[in-house]
C-alpha cells in the first residue's frame, strides 16, 4: 500500500513549537523563505530588561550594586557532596584533558532560565570535554583551579556573585567565558580591568541590532532579544583586546557582540533565547569550543538521514535514492518506522489499517537494497503515532507525535502539552521491544540508533532511549527543574517550561546520551503551523551560517517521496562548499 501524495508536516515541522519570527536576511543568498525564522525547537526567553532599560541608550554606565556582591562565601558539606555528583562526561571523541567548569544564575524569579542555559551550554561543552555544572553562587574558593577553563551565563541582573568566584577569574590564566549580565562585578573587583583585559563593559544598548557577524558571516538576531539589551563593551587598548564579533542595528550602528581580552571572553546577551536556524547562537558555540577544546579539530563533514520510512513507503522511491546516494558516494541514514498504524482509516475511506515491516515484501526488500548502497537502518519510532487520536494531526504513523501529547491552538500553531498518560519507563521500554521484534521479524538486525518522532519525549523517555541505543539521532527536548544545582536527574522536570536545543556536532547531553546532530532541517513544500516551505536554498543558506562552527557536521534529513531533486541540489550543494558525506556511526564515535 502506497500513501497519497499529501503526507503529514515533517518530524521538524512538528518540533517547531510555534515561532514564525521576521528576521534580515544573512549568511549567503537565501530564498523568499529563508527570510523567515523558524524556531529550532521550544526556544527559551531572553530575562527580562535591566533596570536600566527605561534610561536613554548610552546615558548611564551600569554601576556594580555592593550591597549583592558578596564579601563572604561559606559552603555546606551537603552542597559540597551534590557538586560531586555534577560531573558529565564528554561527548567520544572529547578532549580527555579538558575539563570545564559551567556556572549560571539560580536566584529569584527567573533562576529556572538560568538553569536552562546551563543545561545548554553544558551540552554543547561535551563536544570538547567533560563538565561540572551547578550555580554560580555555590561556587567554593579555589575552584577553578581543578578545571581547564570556566563559563559563566549571567542572566540575572546584580546576582550575588561570590567575591571568591571574582577574584578567581580575574587571577587565572585559563580561558574564561562570560556572557551577559554582572561582568560589572567583575571589573569593580579588578585592581585595573581595562589594563587587564584592555577593553571596559559600559552600558546596555536596546537599538534594534538584528544582525551578528562573526567570522565574515551575518547571522540573525531575533526582534524579540532587543528588549532585554545588548551590553556594550569599548577597547582601551588594542594590543591585548579584539572585537571578535558586532551586531548592526537598523541605522546601520556597530554594537560590540563579542569582545576578547587576554583570556577572558565577553558575550554581551544570552545567545540561547529565541534561537534559530541561522543564528547568533552558532557564533556562542564556537566561542565555548575555545574554552571547552582549544585544540578543537577542522573538519568538514556531513550527514543525510533518510526520513519517515514505514511499511507504507514506495519501493521504488526508496530505490531511486539508494542509487542516486550511491553515485555521488554518499553514506545514509533511513529512518524506519516498523509498524504502520491508520487507526481511523485517515488515508483508506474510513477503514482502519496497520502493517507490519515484515508483511510488506517490497519495502523490506528495497530497505536491503539500500543497505547494499551503503544505507543505515535506524528505529524511528515504534509507530510514530500515538493511541487512536489526532495527536496532533491525523493518529496516523509518520505524522503524529509517539512520547508527548500536542494540539494545534485557535493560532495555528502546535502546542508541546505533556508526555502522555502513559508514560513510565516499562512503557517506553515496551514500545523499544516491539520496535525491534518487527525489525527481526523483517529480517533485520537491530537498530543501534534511536530517531524519537517529531524529536519528542519526556525525561524518563530519553533515559530509556539511551539505555537501549547507542546514540540517538535529533534534536533534544528538556524541561527545567530536571538538574537543581546542576544535578541532573535529582529534579522534577516541569513539563510547562520545556526547551529544545539543536547541536551542529556530536554532543553528551545530560541523559547521557550520545546525540547525532541535525540541524539543518528538511525540504517542506508547504506552510504547516506557520513554518514557511523551505526549500534546497534555505538548507543551503543555513549550513553557510553553520561554517563558522569549527567543527561543524552538516546534517539535514529528506523525505523519499519528495523529486529527487531537491535532495541532489542540497547534497550537491554541501559537496560544494567542501563537507564530505560520512556514515552517522563514524559521527557517533567523535
Amino acid at each position: 500500500m502506497i500513501r497519497p501524495a499529501f503526507r503529514g508536516p515533517s518530524t521538524l515541522t512538528s518540533f517547531l513549537a510555534g515561532l514564525a519570527l521576521a528576521v534580515v536576511a544573512a549568511c549567503g543568498a537565501p530564498s523568499t523563505a529563508a527570510q523567515t525564522l523558524f524556531a529550532g525547537a521550544r526556544t527559551l526567553p531572553a530575562p527580562p530588561p535591566p533596570p536600566q532599560a527605561t534610561l536613554p541608550v548610552k546615558q548611564a554606565t551600569i554601576k556594580p550594586s555592593t550591597s549583592t556582591t558578596l564579601s563572604t562565601f561559606t559552603i555546606s558539606a551537603t552542597t559540597a557532596l551534590t557538586q560531586a555528583a555534577n560531573a558529565f562526561n564528554g561527548a567520544p571523541g572529547a578532549n580527555t584533558n579538558q575539563n570545564t567548569l559551567v556556572l549560571y544564575d539560580s536566584t529569584g524569579q527567573w533562576g529556572w532560565l538560568g538553569e536552562a542555559y546551563g543545561v545548554m551550554a553544558g551540552n554543547l561543552v561535551t563536544h570538547g570535554s567533560k563538565y561540572t555544572l551547578h550555580a554560580a553562587v555555590n561556587y567554593i574558593a579555589g575552584e577553578l583551579s581543578g578545571y581547564t577553563g570556566l563559563i559563566y551565563i549571567g542572566s540575572t541582573y546584580n546576582e550575588p556573585l561570590p567575591t571568591a568566584l571574582l577574584d578567581d577569574v580575574l587571577a587565572t590564566a585559563k580561558p574564561v567565558l562570560w556572557m551577559n549580565d554582572n561582568i560589572w562585578q567583575l571589573s569593580a573587583r579588578a585592581a585595573n580591568f581595562a589594563g587587564q583585559y584592555g577593553f571596559t563593559p559600559m552600558y546596555f544598548d536596546f537599538s534594534n541590532a538584528l544582525t551578528v557577524t562573526y567570522k565574515g558571516v551575518a547571522l540573525q538576531r531575533n526582534s524579540l532579544a532587543v528588549p532585554s539589551g545588548l551590553l556594550q563593551t569599548v577597547i582601551n587598548d588594542a594590543t591585548k583586546a579584539q572585537v571578535l564579533a558586532v551586531a548592526t542595528n537598523d541605522t546601520g550602528g556597530t554594537i560590540n557582540w563579542a569582545t576578547r581580552g587576554a583570556n577572558l571572553t565577553y558575550i554581551g546577551e544570552i545567545p540561547f533565547s529565541y534561537t534559530g536556524p541561522n543564528d547568533r547562537y552558532l557564533a556562542s558555540i564556537d566561542l565555548i569550543s575555545k574554552v571547552s577544546n582549544p585544540n578543537m579539530l577542522s573538519r568538514k563533514r556531513a550527514l543525510v538521514r533518510i526520513e519517515d520510512v514505514g511499511p507504507d513507503a514506495d519501493p521504488a522511491e526508496l530505490r531511486a535514492v539508494a542509487d542516486y546516494l550511491y553515485s555521488k558516494n554518499v553514506p545514509f541514514s533511513v529512518a524506519v518506522i516498523p509498524f504502520y498504524v491508520d487507526p481511523n482509516g485517515y488515508y483508506n475511506n474510513g477503514i482502519p489499517m496497520s502493517i507490519h515491516l515484515y508483511q510488506a515484501k517490497g519495502v523490506v526488500s528495497a530497505l536491503k537494497y539500500m543497505q547494499s548502497k551503503g544505507g543505515t537502518l535506524l528505529m524511528h519510532g515504534y509507530t510514530h503515532q500515538y493511541s487512536n487520536i489526532p495527536n496532533p494531526y491525523s493518529g496516523v504513523s509518520g505524522d503524529d507525535f509517539e512520547f508527548y501529547r500536542a494540539h494545534i491552538d485557535s493560532n495555528n500553531y502546535v502546542v508541546f502539552d505533556t508526555p502522555v498518560a502513559e508514560d513510565s519507563m516499562s512503557w517506553a521500554q515496551g514500545r523499544i521491544t516491539k520496535g525491534i521484534q518487527e525489525f527481526t521479524k523483517a529480517g533485520f538486525f537491530a537498530p543501534t540508533v534511536f530517531v524519537p518522532p517529531h524529536y519528542a519525549a519526556s525525561a524518563i523517555d530519553y533515559q530509556v532511549f539511551h539505555s537501549q541505543f547507542a546514540a540517538l539521532y535529533q534534536r533534544s527536548l528538556f524541561a527545567s527543574g530536571w538538574c537543581p544545582n546542576g544535578a541532573c536527574g535529582t529534579g522534577t522536570p516541569d513539563y510547562t517550561r520545556i526547551y529544545g536545543q539543536f547541536y551542529p556536532y556530536l554532543v553528551r547531553d545530560i541523559f547521557g546520551a550520545t546525540i547525532v546532530p541535525e540541524q539543518l532541517g528538511n525540504v517542506e513544500l508547504v506552510e504547516f503551523n506557520n513554518n514557511p516551505p523551505r526549500f534546497p536554498a534555505d538548507i543551503l543558506y543555513s549550513a553557510n551560517c553553520n561554517t563558522v562552527i569549527q567543527d561543524s557536521v552538516q546534517s539535514f534529513f529528506f523525505h523519499p517521496y519528495l523529486n529527487i531533486s531537491y535532495l541532489k541540489q542540497i547534497v550537491e550543494g554541501l559537496q560544494a562548499m567542501g563537507y564530505t558525506f560520512v556514515p552517522a556511526s563514524v559521527v557517533s564515535q567523535g
